[in-house]
């Protein structure tokens, strides 16, 4: 497991790399196209309407044909997106960038089923959360690498996001392997097979294991990641912090949570097991967003922003694991797309609505309603130890 791990994570982190070089820069190339801030926020919110329309198709394609195949052809896609990026002269061509990008992008869903696959129950939410790392580690560093290649013309960053992503396809043809198995294991059977039926079933059956495990998932990376990219905006407005300094904070979010997954993850999995430490995490979570409404001072923020990336480090590698383990196997891709599908519409209208309340009722009360329905999820988390069994009792 440890060997296709490693090459997953290479492969995850520079697909993020890549992407990552290039997000900061969509904004100026967009204006420099004669682009509104209104056009540049459909440019961003496109990667993600194609990401999570596509992340049911790439699983259930994975399901069918295997996710070796899924994934080398995502990591192709995504390669002709940044061409296109390179040297879109348009807004139109911009945004043709944007949607292919996320069609390749769709694949995320497809590397996690991977890891599900091809390791042991006990550890899984282990290797999910050193894949995220990778994944982290990427989004830190690769806007970095995209400043210093702009030096180069306005192709470099692209084209080098390009090469990254046929470079790591080459890499991963060759040295990974297929992971899904064509037997049928006795887990957990979900009726629905289709993408639509499958997507429908989280609405229509939502107090079924699987389909709460999608929800705490919804609730949680859209509070997060919803909310997170408005922190600017508050502290701004209540601690001497600008465009010169932001950055360092955002470095700190994320880095943390980079430290987090490859360190103490897998110990805190042995120490509480899966379920326990995902309502450890969605408590930290909550009081993280929480104190964010309350920040005043560096040391509050501080605090707020350790909570933070601890809270989600612990809660998504547990609920993917333990999802992995509640679908049949054959389904596995599947829902693993349909997750990200529910989590990529949560982080459309998780921005929008807290830039809403920043307007109308204030700057920290996006946190303080995203802190509360993140607590609420502790309610769907109701008999987990079923289906999460802790490690003592998974090697008896």
């Amino acid at each position: 497991m440890r060997g296709k791990l490693t090459v997953l994570m290479i492969t995850a982190f520079v697909d993020m790399l890549g992407l990552a070089m290039i997000i900061p820069l969509l904004p100026f190339y967009a204006t420099k196209l004669g682009a509104s801030n209104t056009i540049v926020g459909v440019l961003i919110a496109a990667f993600s309407i194609a990401q999570l329309a596509s992340a049911p198709l790439w699983g259930k394609f994975s399901d069918r044909y295997g996710r070796r195949p899924a994934l080398l052809v995502g990591l192709l896609i995504s390669a002709v997106a940044y061409v296109i990026f390179a040297y879109a002269a348009t807004l139109w061509l911009l945004l043709l960038s944007r949607v292919v990008q996320g069609l390749g992008g769709g694949t995320i869903g497809v590397v996690q089923a991977y890891v599900a696959d091809a390791s042991a129950e006990k550890d899984r939410a282990k290797g999910l959360g050193w894949l995220s790392a990778a994944t982290s580690l990427g989004a830190v560093v690769g806007p970095a690498i995209g400043s210093v290649l702009i030096h180069w013309g306005r192709h470099a960053p692209g084209i080098a996001s390009a090469i990254f992503c046929v470079l790591v396809s080459i890499f991963a043809g060759v040295y990974l392997r297929e992971s899904r198995e064509t037997s049928i294991t006795a887990e957990h059977e979900v009726m629905h097979q289709s993408g639509g039926g499958a997507i429908w079933s989280v609405i229509s059956r939502p107090k079924e294991p699987a389909q709460r495990l999608i929800w705490i998932y919804t609730v949680a990376i859209g509070a997060f990641y919803g909310t997170a990219p408005t922190l600017p905006l508050i502290l701004a407005d209540r601690l001497p912090v600008t465009e010169a300094n932001v950055g360092f904070f955002v470095m700190y979010l994320g880095g943390m949570g980079v430290i987090v997954r490859a360190g103490i993850l897998g110990r805190m999995i042995e120490w509480l097991g899966e379920a326990r430490l995902t309502r450890f995490g969605l408590v930290l979570l909550s009081i993280g967003l929480a104190l964010i409404a309350a920040v005043h001072s560096f040391t509050t923020l501080l605090v707020a922003l350790t909570l933070m990336p601890l809270g989600t480090a612990f809660v998504f590698p547990c609920v993917t694991a333990m999802l992995s383990r509640v679908v049949p196997k054959r389904h596995r891709g599947l829902y693993m797309g349909v997750q990200h599908t529910f989590g990529g519409v949560s982080r459309v209208v998780f921005p929008l609505a807290a830039g809403v309340a920043m307007d109308r009722v204030g700057l920290g009360f996006p946190f303080i309603v995203a802190g509360v329905l993140v607590l609420g999820t502790l309610l769907l988390t109701t008999s987990m130890e079923e289906y999460a069994p802790t490690r003592a009792a998974s090697v008896t």
